[in-house]
């Protein structure tokens, strides 16, 4: 059975959405402003912690990365959006 998992923040007049499907094969997407600016694939539950970065001329000139990561000790993602340095938590939309 796959688990989702939806981040969203708006943040500097950017909307910024992470979706992960996580299942035999693990998919993670970076949408800024709707559009898929990153996009990572990879077989198993996934590597983390994983980094996605936006190309800043995309997202007007500024440095855009999200981290999805387990905490330490298990638990449910975690996803943090980071922008010049600094960081935001992402809250996760899908119910667990």
């Amino acid at each position: 059975m796959r688990r989702r998992h939806s981040f969203h923040l708006d943040r500097d007049g950017h909307a910024v959405t992470v979706n992960v499907r996580a299942g035999y094969i693990t998919e993670t997407e970076l949408l800024v402003d709707g559009r898929e600016l990153a996009f990572h694939r990879e077989h198993g539950q996934g590597t983390r912690p994983l980094v996605l970065t936006a190309e800043a001329d995309r997202v007007g000139g500024r440095a855009l990365s999200v981290r999805v990561e387990h905490p330490a000790g298990g638990g449910p993602l975690v996803c943090t959006l980071e922008i010049d340095g600094r960081s935001w938590p992402m809250p996760d939309r899908v119910p667990a």
